[in-house]
């Protein structure tokens, strides 16, 4: 009898879990710009994004080249890069998002989106990074962001398609973003 209350309140736990997992879209959730606006990600509906945890002081910071190159090629036709800044690792993004933005810009020629400083992992976890995290879990089924440079490809329907770990290299996934692009 107590096996299968357990299990019937296992079954309507994740019922329910995935119920409130699907309510929502890549474009409900509210960010706030680098330079502190608010703003929904309602502005790309529609579009494929990339979304990226970065940092300015990692050893994956290079990266940098790579996502602004793939924006520059693809942004035309429905491709946006969006950074989020994290310090979690390493306290790898120390700065103000004056500097961060800064930094971006003369050392990398960055000019897709950047936004505020989020947490991608812990009780402050940013609630748009919750729900990337479980819509693609990583190896293992484990949802930690484990470094800076994750990156989540979305789709133009606004679902999550696919995690990239940060020794993925931008360039690795063209093919990906045309085939999305293309869909």
């Amino acid at each position: 009898m107590l096996k299968t209350l357990i299990s019937l309140l296992l079954i309507l736990s994740i019922t329910t879990y995935a119920k409130d997992a699907t309510m929502n879209t890549i474009y409900d959730f509210t960010v706030k710009t680098i330079d502190g606006k608010e703003t929904t990600l309602e502005d790309y509906k529609g579009k494929v994004l990339l979304i990226v945890n970065v940092a300015s002081k990692c050893g994956y910071t290079p990266q940098y080249d790579g996502l602004e190159a793939l924006y520059q090629k693809y942004k035309d036709k429905g491709l946006v890069v969006l950074g989020f800044p994290c310090n979690q690792f390493g306290s790898q993004e120390p700065g103000t998002e004056a500097e961060i933005q800064n930094f971006c810009r003369v050392n990398f020629g960055v000019t897709f989106p950047m936004f505020s400083k989020i947490n991608v992992n812990g009780a402050d976890t940013h609630p748009l990074y919750v729900y990337l995290k479980s819509e693609k879990p990583g190896v293992l089924g484990s949802e930690a962001i484990k470094w800076n440079f994750t990156k989540f490809l979305v789709g133009k329907e606004g679902k999550v398609v696919e995690r990239f770990g940060s020794s993925t290299k931008p360039s690795e996934l063209e093919e990906k973003i045309e085939k999305l692009l293309n869909s």
